[in-house]
């Protein structure tokens, strides 16, 4: 399939902005059926204050920064089961469950299936 550069408007600033072939490869590419909406400019502003766009949250769902899932992780102290380092992990340890620091969570982690 053969691309052109397309002129397009800002839904922002209202601005003209080309939509490059190459960019537009790039969009088929990866299954991207929108055009883009907005200039370059309005896309790194947006994304500077945590714009939405993604549909794993950020802004516009009440999150912001931490990779768009609600703010920065908080993680908890507790005692690796297997070595007895500390550990920090991302969730409230209940005591019920063993806890194991990194290392020796990588070495009981089943091998990946993909």
């Amino acid at each position: 399939m053969s691309f052109s550069d397309i002129t397009l408007t800002c839904k922002d600033c209202g601005n003209p902005f080309v939509f490059t072939a190459g960019e537009q490869e790039f969009y088929q590419q990866r299954g991207l059926m929108n055009q883009p909406g907005r200039c370059s400019d309005c896309r790194a502003a947006r994304k500077a204050t945590g714009g939405g766009g993604s549909s794993y949250g950020g802004a516009s769902r009440g999150g912001g920064g931490g990779g768009g899932y609600g703010g920065e992780r908080e993680f908890f102290t507790a005692t690796c089961s297997s070595c007895g380092k500390e550990a920090r992990v991302p969730f409230q340890p209940r005591g019920d469950k063993p806890v194991y620091c990194s290392s020796c969570f990588e070495t009981r982690r089943p091998a990946s299936r993909y």
